[in-house]
């Protein structure tokens, strides 16, 4: 694949800050050669760039350098304007520059990789098991995501995409493979397997995407996403997007980032002008009855819980008393978890309960409002929960049900996070619970939802034949989260790898 070449990299490194501003701060590393760091500081970090000027963002996507297909194909979509992630980094991408970018969740991270992924790939074909260009994410439902974002752009170009997740029957992702793909939207356990069975090679892959890094790192992927990534014939180019950037990633930017050009369209990384936060202090007693009163409002709603147990007690709790709920964890098979979701955009469920397995990738219009009923663990998963709501331009409303023993170190997660709640003291049956979420008393009269039933590939184990553990239900049920909803729900995050949750 032909590329842009590039200038030398920069002998130093530079602080972005929050307003934009950049002064030279020089640091050598080993052998005499730049040093690169990401940080975690709440209101500036430092990351590598070069001195290479990088392209002037653009006001319009007809100022893009893109096959007229795909930009037709961007009419035909309602997509317009270019949100500012995208204006900033597409000319960059285009141009086959590497690119780092950080934007809130829900932003236009998706066609800020995808449009040049997607541009640059016009008129190839790709060989048998050897696409042209790789997007590693974390989480089977944030792949999903990504490939249904893409398609209609793919289909107007010809290119050919495949989905490559655990949770799902592997022989049909190898046939997809075997058949040809130009583009392979992949979590790093399952592509290593397709690779280790011989229906996958990297060696022809021009453009490397990693989504959503950080997540990646703290999952306990990153040898997995290194290995793949020494797969991938040098040279080529990498973008890398996340709503965060921290030390988690410094490996990937120094090993793999070449004079990459750094865009940060959101430093606050979720703290969103329109989305609400709310601390709404409850007593243990009341808890409970809070969360069924908020999960009954006409609307719906995402309710994060702890661990899949509770999130299974919690929705079975909302069904007898009158409300259209359900579960969604790592405990459930891929495909129900797909069906789960599907009745919940389509209206059928209006309280999604669930773990952290889906605070990414997950993108339902007309959201407005998110409860934490157990706290997050830290301030990045509290942004990835929240960026549920508010996304692309819209509002929305964080809430999260802190009891007394949880008030300090939520109000720390708080401050990590760069957000400043608003604070309310609130009983069951109170108009402040009322105003807040809309909350209101449930009728009482039980209620069924059609479970998702069990489809091809569904059965334990059957997903990734061979490999053990790999698609069990005791190893998703551990990647939804440990401990119970009475425990303080603010803990360290885990360091062991989770495989595809």
């Amino acid at each position: 694949m032909n590329r842009t070449r590039r200038t030398g990299r920069s002998a130093g490194r530079f602080r972005a800050q929050e307003k934009g501003r950049q002064s030279p701060r020089p640091a050598t590393g080993r052998n005499g050669g730049p040093r690169t760091r990401v940080t975690t500081r709440p209101q500036e970090f430092t990351l590598p760039v070069t001195l290479t000027e990088p392209l002037p963002a653009v006001a319009t996507f007809a100022e893009l350098d893109m096959p007229v297909r795909l930009l037709s194909a961007l009419g035909a979509e309602g997509v317009t304007v270019p949100f500012p992630i995208q204006a900033a980094t597409l000319p960059n991408a285009l141009a086959g520059r590497d690119v780092l970018g950080r934007g809130r969740t829900g932003s236009g991270k998706t066609l800020a990789f995808g449009l040049p992924v997607l541009a640059r790939l016009d008129g190839q074909r790709a060989q048998p098991r050897q696409p042209l260009a790789l997007v590693l994410v974390p989480t089977r439902e944030l792949a999903q995501q990504v490939t249904d974002a893409l398609a209609p752009y793919a289909r107007a170009l010809r290119l050919r995409l495949a989905t490559v997740v655990g949770g799902m029957a592997i022989g049909r992702q190898a046939s997809a493979l075997r058949g040809g793909a130009e583009v392979v939207v992949a979590t790093p356990g399952r592509l290593k397997d397709l690779i280790e069975r011989g229906d996958c090679r990297l060696d022809d892959v021009g453009v490397t995407v990693l989504d959503e890094a950080d997540q990646m790192a703290d999952m306990g992927f990153m040898p997995q996403v290194t290995a793949l990534l020494d797969q991938v014939a040098p040279g080529g180019q990498r973008l890398l997007f996340s709503a965060t950037l921290d030390r988690n990633i410094d490996l990937l930017v120094r090993r793999y980032l070449h004079d990459p050009v750094v865009h940060s369209v959101d430093p606050s990384a979720g703290a969103v002008s329109t989305m609400d936060h709310h601390l709404l202090h409850v007593r243990d007693a009341d808890k409970h009855a809070a969360a069924t009163e908020i999960a009954a409002r006409d609307g719906r709603v995402i309710m994060f819980l702890d661990t899949k147990h509770a999130a299974e007690r919690l929705a079975k709790h909302l069904l007898s008393v009158g409300v259209r709920a359900s579960a969604l964890h790592g405990g459930k098979s891929q495909p129900q978890r797909n069906r789960t979701l599907a009745q919940f955009k389509d209206g059928h469920v209006t309280a999604l309960v669930a773990t952290n397995v889906a605070a990414r990738g997950i993108h339902v219009d007309d959201l407005d409002l998110v409860v934490n009923v157990d706290p997050p663990g830290d301030h990045k998963d509290y942004l990835h929960r929240g960026g549920r709501t508010a996304r692309a331009g819209e509002s929305g409303t964080v809430v999260t049900l802190v009891l007394p023993h949880q008030r300090r170190a939520v109000d720390r997660l708080m401050a990590d996070a760069g957000i400043t709640p608003r604070t309310a003291q609130i009983r069951p049956g109170e108009d402040a619970l009322h105003r807040i979420t809309g909350a209101r008393t449930p009728s009482g009269v039980p209620v069924t939802v059609t479970a998702p039933a069990a489809g091809p590939g569904d059965r334990t184990g059957s997903a990734d034949p061979g490999r053990k553990g790999r698609g069990g239900r005791g190893r998703r049920g551990r990647a939804a989260g440990r401990g119970g909803a009475g425990r303080t729900a603010v803990r360290s995050q885990r360091s062991a790898p989770r495989n595809d949750p």
